[in-house]
């Protein structure tokens, strides 16, 4: 209140610009906003509902952002008499309308009131949010309506226009689905690439099973008997009988489905409860991963095909009428040689192979089956293509590769980057830690392996030293020993002819003592040369 007051005195005093002061409600779009947080709980759907503070009672008067930037824009077209000016849509919604909404459009579909003061220990709300979703106020932007041209984005309020503000929102955050479809023949690798997909994308991983499981436990629950308390109104007691009796007509059918079937199920009703899956609300905002279904082309027509379309509209489009809701946006086809599928699953160990359809006979009618369907025109892939969603199609048994990584990596490439909100703080700093961890690990490693790699070298060049001085010394040994062999003649005759008359001489020279020795001895052994005698 005190920065209004100073702002519009500020005004008051000088000509050369007019200060005013634009009260405006809690703001939504683009981004989300103060919102983004609920937003976010919504879409990620780990929790079974969003929270309410307090009551919920409490009126917030909200404006989109587009709507609020209209305000001001007009005020510095304009620049009107009153500079204190309210800026709301015309809503009059609560905090328990706005968080329904939201979970309702986006999320579990329910609320949770939890105590006001619970709100201040929501880490991702800052008090500056807190004071704006606890307030109770009404406004109402008489001058704003009267006066300023505004094309309205969100005019009639938040829950009016929910569609559009999450439309916005998710574009905004890049929220869009990655909905993939992975197919192929038993043993090729669908549900290891699969898993490991759902991982990189943060993916729902759905195999046909767990779906049958999951629609059927759903149902049980439905029809088991309840305790209605005392205060249960008698529409909702009639509207739940209904889905009961609903609920009980739907098992009794695929019982006597599963009887007549040899345990299989119908596929009236896979498709139904596959259907449902790809529906729900985790599949519609973070996308899926469909796990080796649909496996013929009439399913996977029942299962994308528009429910509401008439048959003229496809011959006119000539283009089956799909559901954009639940249709993928990848089709994955993996492929490899029978050969070597068979050797694959020669290969698995016994504990996994065990209970599960890569036995010997069941894999080999597995294998025998899919070849059988896939030979006709109107196969699976057919129908894809028809729709204009090409698959991608990999064949694992070129890639030499047990482990999939180059198929997973060639798909990631296909698919591209991840579009959800990323690494949350934990994430982040659990991912900073592997990554410290493995910098260290990696630096110790090679610091391990210079060491070792210094230390056996050194060894080796001692080794070499010690060779090559133990070589020299032979080398010296064998050359003493050579010169000593060969010295052995020229000592001989030195011995015989030589040094008697030399030492003769010598004395000679030492008792005449002439003046030139050297003359005198080469002059003596001339004349007493004994050959020469």
């Amino acid at each position: 209140i005190n920065a209004e007051k100073m702002v519009l005195k500020f005004g008051r005093k000088t000509r050369k610009f007019a200060t005013y002061v634009v009260a405006a409600g809690l703001q939504y779009g683009a981004e989300g906003g103060m919102l983004h947080t609920f937003f976010k709980m919504a879409w990620l759907g780990e929790i079974p509902a969003l929270p309410v503070f307090g009551d919920g009672t409490n009126v917030i008067p909200t404006i989109h952002v587009l709507d609020l930037a209209g305000v001001i824009q007009n005020v510095i077209d304009h620049t009107p008499k009153p500079h204190y000016l309210v800026a709301v849509d015309e809503s009059v919604h609560t905090l328990e309308d706005i968080v329904k909404c939201i979970s309702k459009n986006t999320g579990p579909g329910k609320i949770q009131k939890i105590p006001r003061e619970n709100a201040y220990l929501t880490k991702d709300l800052t008090q500056d949010c807190l004071d704006h979703l606890l307030v109770n106020l009404r406004m109402e932007a008489l001058f704003v309506k009267e006066n300023f041209n505004i094309r309205w984005v969100a005019q009639t309020g938040f829950v009016e226009n929910i569609n559009s503000i999450l439309k916005e929102y998710k574009q905004s955050r890049g929220l869009m689905p990655v909905k993939i479809c992975i197919l192929g023949p038993p043993a090729v690798g669908k549900s290891s690439i699969a898993e490991e997909l759902a991982k990189y994308y943060k993916l729902h991983h759905i195999q046909l099973k767990d779906v049958i499981s999951e629609a059927i436990a759903k149902l049980e629950t439905i029809v088991a008997p309840k305790d209605i308390g005392e205060g249960k109104e008698e529409v909702e007691e009639e509207e739940e009988e209904e889905n009961v009796e609903d609920a009980q007509e739907l098992l009794d059918g695929i019982k006597e489905s599963m009887e007549q079937n040899a345990g299989q199920l119908d596929d009236q009703y896979i498709i139904r409860f596959m259907k449902e899956k790809l529906k729900s609300m985790p599949c519609r905002n973070q996308g899926y991963i469909l796990d080796g279904f649909p496996k013929t082309y009439d399913q996977a027509k029942d299962l994308f095909n528009q429910e509401d379309e008439e048959e003229e509209d496809e011959v006119r489009g000539r283009m089956f009428p799909f559901d954009k809701l639940i249709i993928p946006e990848f089709v994955c086809a993996l492929d490899a040689s029978d050969e070597f599928l068979k050797e694959r699953v020669i290969n698995l160990p016994e504990r996994i192979v065990a209970g599960t359809h890569y036995s010997q006979d069941r894999f080999l009618r597995a294998l025998s089956n899919y070849r059988d369907i896939n030979i006709e025109d109107e196969t699976v892939f057919n129908y894809f293509d028809e729709i204009e969603i090409h698959p991608i199609h990999i064949d694992v048994g070129k890639l030499e590769d047990a482990q999939n990584r180059l198929a997973i990596k060639q798909l990631i490439k296909e698919i591209g980057e991840p579009r959800n909100y990323g690494l949350t703080d934990e994430e982040k700093a659990e991912e900073e830690r592997k990554a410290a961890e493995e910098r260290l690990a990696r630096e110790a490693a090679e610091e391990a392996e210079r060491e070792h790699q210094e230390a056996v070298e050194m060894a080796e060049k001692i080794a070499r030293w010690e060779e090559w001085n133990k070589r020299l010394e032979e080398v010296k040994r064998e050359e003493r020993e050579l010169l000593e062999a060969q010295s052995i003649p020229l000592r001989n005759y030195l011995m015989t002819y030589v040094m008697p008359t030399l030492i003769q001489g010598l004395n000679e020279c030492c008792n005449v003592r002439p003046e030139d020795p050297v003359d005198f001895l080469a002059e003596y052994l001339f004349k007493n040369n004994p050959e020469a005698q």
